[in-house]
């Protein structure tokens, strides 16, 4: 692999808003190379659409984002592509094509960027199937499969074309605790195996405390916090400390802004 910078994504002074609504105001990490990095936030943090960014398919208003020192923004159409190219996303409903086998959705992305001979495709394809265990349901459709399977063949679908840099959105979701753990266990040793850089986008933190190098936590646009996990676990800021422990009470608003029932409904008060 050819050298690049120490970051492969840095993320610097980010400003977004779907329209009115705000996501980031100002968010900037860095991602170092061959590391698995969890980025940690309630449900509407922006975690997802950090990852759009970062794959080009949304700009910001503000700041920037690099991928192996390239303003992602910036690029025209062939190299933002190439550049998707050496990029793999595990997408938070699997993103399977219903229609196709489990074979058939990890040779469409073969072939789809690369012209190699059938044999060859077919020896990449079960590959990566065999390194999520899955190489005998080749021949399965995805509505076969269970909640684990499916998100094992998102994942082998994920590192296919052997990218640089492996994204995971929410790959934890709905599943039961084997599954969730094996789910874990593989990101982390396929990014080892294979040299990968990993961004796993999440809210489970128990799971993801246990594989990860390092941890950010973003809420209201902004980074809040960010360490090893020891680092982030000792922590005594409030708002880590209720997210990472589930707290009901603390600096977390439970509601979205607005204003106050009994102004909206238009309740008199009693009271006088």
């Amino acid at each position: 692999m050819t050298a690049g910078p120490a970051n492969l994504v840095e993320v610097s002074d980010l400003h977004f808003s779907y329209g009115e609504l705000s996501i980031f105001r100002g968010l900037s990490l860095k991602i170092p190379r061959g590391k698995v990095v969890a980025i940690l936030g309630g449900s509407g943090s922006g975690k997802s659409t950090l990852l759009k960014l970062i794959g080009g398919q949304l700009a910001p208003a503000r700041g920037g984002i690099r991928v192996d020192g390239k303003m992602v923004h910036e690029l025209d159409p062939d190299a933002l592509y190439a550049l998707r190219r050496k990029m793999g996303m595990m997408f938070q409903s699997s993103g399977l094509f219903t229609d196709l086998s489990v074979y058939e959705n990890l040779a469409f992305l073969i072939r789809e960027h690369y012209d190699l001979p059938e044999e060859l495709v077919r020896s990449l394809v079960l590959m990566k199937l065999d390194a999520v265990g899955l190489r005998g349901a080749r021949d399965m459709m995805p509505g076969d499969l269970s909640g684990g399977m499916t998100r094992r063949v998102a994942l082998a679908r994920a590192i296919a074309t052997d990218p640089m840099l492996a994204m995971y959105d929410e790959p934890f979701a709905g599943l039961d605790p084997i599954s969730l753990n094996v789910i874990a266990t593989l990101i982390r040793k396929l990014n080892d195996a294979l040299g990968l850089t990993s961004i796993i986008v999440t809210y489970d933190v128990s799971e993801s405390l246990k594989v990860v190098d390092y941890i950010y936590v973003i809420a209201d646009g902004k980074l809040m916090g960010e360490g090893t996990p020891d680092e982030v676990l000792s922590s005594s800021d409030p708002y880590l400390n209720q997210f990472l422990k589930a707290l009901p009470d603390g600096p977390v608003r439970f509601h979205f802004p607005a204003p106050p029932i009994a102004e909206e409904l238009k309740i008199k008060s009693s009271a006088g």
